[in-house]
């Protein structure tokens, strides 16, 4: 258990790289490659892979970023963190708070969607049977402790991935069975006669949504052993691999269909999955895909309940709530109670309107702990320190661009619901503040947060 001071409490260190891995993956869910594919295939003309591909270059650039900055602030809170304390404390509290949007309604869109599938193969179970199921079981599993949650979640995990792998080998052998051995290594997934720059660029844009969550695995700094060597080695595995499944996956299934004339884009997979496998493999494939929410739910809410924990022990938001740890388990009960909460909010909003919100805060999030690293180079330079501006200035003013390009390019909706968002936001630190008088609450700064029951202010 850390030890330290009574000033701040303390979260158990049990992770190692495996398990935090697997945590950023399930955050992901690499089936979502499969639910978005009939859009990304359409916007491309038929060039997913290519798409997944771009998306992934520009995800590592930001990946990068985020390592150095975790080796740095072996802390829990990520983007927040970081920019607090590799830039401006106020700037840190408004990219949290944007953050929020990102990490608050993650769980419930995922909650949301595996609902949404659980209806369409049991319509006459109510809709809110499934969202309170997968609530309450996710809740109870992340109060435990996280490694309650981190065993359930390799069991899932391990499910998900079994269901990917058969998709993939369905759509070999399918595409053998029509064409022979040599279709199977083709040139059309990546670029046919349809294909665009433009296209292309838009859906690596879609794709780029496939990849959050690799940075959440920072909210877990504080429950990891040895954070300043795993973290940054977690968050470049994440993105690769992950990006690797989206890849694989994608050619595959470009293969098997090539071109991107489905009867509904919104449900491609299913359509493909039934091509290639009949009746029984689509409901193998619908239990992967509720599988793969539930395992994703579980992840998000545990990285939300830790933001929450993070900003509540700064003073950001209220102490005495936000920074409470359960007496027996050690764990932010009240913040993970309270992401469920918000859960319920799903039994009003359909997918569209909910992950409106969630690419706003994400794209502001990955902007800026881009601005930090390249503001950590600055400051090093001059104390008279050098770094390697390959890595500390080049790799982030890249995927700082790339990250903006993103944001700039989300529908009317998402930047609306964001900038009023982030007005709020920015009237909530004028209050803490006294109208930017005074720096936003702060506490003391550590590797390893001390046992206590709540959060006091340092000074």
């Amino acid at each position: 258990m850390p030890h330290g001071t009574d000033s701040t409490p303390s979260l158990a260190r049990t992770l190692r790289l495996r398990a935090v891995v697997l945590f950023g993956l399930a955050y992901m869910t690499p089936l979502i490659v499969l639910g978005t594919f009939g859009v990304v295939a359409h916007t491309t003309g038929g060039s997913v892979p290519t798409a997944y591909l771009l998306a992934l270059l520009a995800m590592l650039f930001t990946a990068h970023s985020y390592g150095r900055m975790a080796a740095t602030y072996p802390v829990a809170g990520s983007a927040y963190t970081y920019v607090r304390q590799a830039v401006d404390s106020r700037l840190g509290f408004l990219v949290g708070w944007t953050t929020l949007l990102d990490y608050f309604f993650l769980p419930m869109v995922i909650w949301l969607i595996g609902g949404a599938y659980l209806q369409a193969q049991f319509p006459g179970v109510p809709f809110w049977v499934w969202i309170l199921g997968f609530i309450a079981v996710t809740t109870a599993l992340n109060i435990r402790g996280i490694r309650t949650a981190e065993r359930v979640n390799d069991l899932l995990m391990v499910f998900q991935v079994l269901v990917i792998g058969i998709f993939v080998l369905l759509s070999l052998r399918h595409v053998f069975d029509i064409g022979g051995a040599g279709a199977l290594v083709s040139t059309e997934p990546f670029a046919n006669s349809v294909t665009t720059a433009a296209g292309i660029s838009a859906g690596a844009a879609i794709a780029a949504y496939s990849f959050l969550g690799f940075d959440a695995v920072t909210t877990l700094t504080e429950e990891t052993i040895d954070p300043k060597r795993t973290m940054p080695r977690a968050i470049l595995l994440t993105a690769l691999i992950g990006g690797g499944i989206f890849v694989v996956v994608a050619y595959t299934t470009q293969l098997a269909h090539p071109g991107s004339s489905f009867d509904d884009p919104s449900s491609a997979a299913f359509e493909i999955a039934g091509t290639i496998g009949g009746d029984l493999f689509s409901s193998v494939f619908l239990a992967g895909l509720v599988v793969a929410q539930f395992a994703s739910g579980i992840a998000a809410q545990a990285s939300t309940s830790r933001l929450l924990f993070a900003m509540g022990r700064d003073g950001a938001l209220p102490r005495r709530f936000f920074a409470r740890v359960h007496p027996r388990y050690r764990t932010p009960a009240l913040n993970i109670l309270l992401t469920g909460a918000v859960g319920l909010v799903a039994l009003r909003l359909d997918v569209a309107t909910s992950t409106s919100f969630i690419n706003f805060g994400a794209f502001v999030a990955f902007t800026f702990v881009n601005v930090a690293v390249l503001a950590t180079y600055v400051r090093e330079r001059r104390a008279g320190r050098h770094l390697n501006p390959l890595a500390y200035a080049v790799a982030p003013a890249i995927g700082a661009g790339v990250d903006v390009y993103l944001l700039a390019n989300l529908d009317g909706k998402a930047l609306t619901l964001g900038l009023l968002w982030l007005a709020l936001g920015v009237a909530y630190l004028a209050y803490l503040t006294r109208m930017f008088r005074v720096p936003p609450p702060e506490t003391a700064f550590s590797d390893d947060a001390p046992d206590a029951e709540m959060a006091t202010p340092a000074h």
